[in-house]
């Protein structure tokens, strides 16, 4: 599986952005596909993904409300939408896409084989 990424920009805080990430080479209908971010000097964090079959999603607890995951299974196209930014949303947003994830691994980044180029999104306060 390919997987590009686009959409990161600068923002003011209280803004919003839309990342896409296109997804080639495989039928995903047995995959999970995932945003994950890393800011500076942290670690990568889980965001939000989505069981493309059943389109079930799953949030990280504090970014839920702000953030919707979708997809598209014409455009073979997941979505982030974000609102409200804060500046401490700035990082680089990654998608990844996994086959055969386990609910309770869904998280783990190393649950995913396939990685995006990776989008980088600046919130300026």
């Amino acid at each position: 599986v390919q997987l590009q990424a686009s959409g990161g920009g600068l923002v003011q805080a209280g803004g919003s952005l839309t990342l896409s990430c296109v997804a080639s080479g495989r039928t995903l209908s047995s995959y999970v596909m995932g945003w994950f971010r890393q800011a500076p000097g942290k670690e990568r964090e889980f965001v939000a993904a989505v069981r493309w079959s059943a389109g079930t999603t799953l949030y990280t607890e504090s970014l839920k409300g702000r953030f919707t995951i979708s997809r598209d299974n014409t455009k073979n196209t997941m979505y982030l939408q974000m609102n409200s930014l804060k500046p401490e949303d700035t990082a680089v947003y990654d998608c990844a896409a996994g086959s055969r994830i386990i609910t309770s691994m869904t998280r783990v980044p190393s649950s995913y084989q396939y990685w995006g180029q990776g989008t980088l999104v600046t919130v300026s306060s």
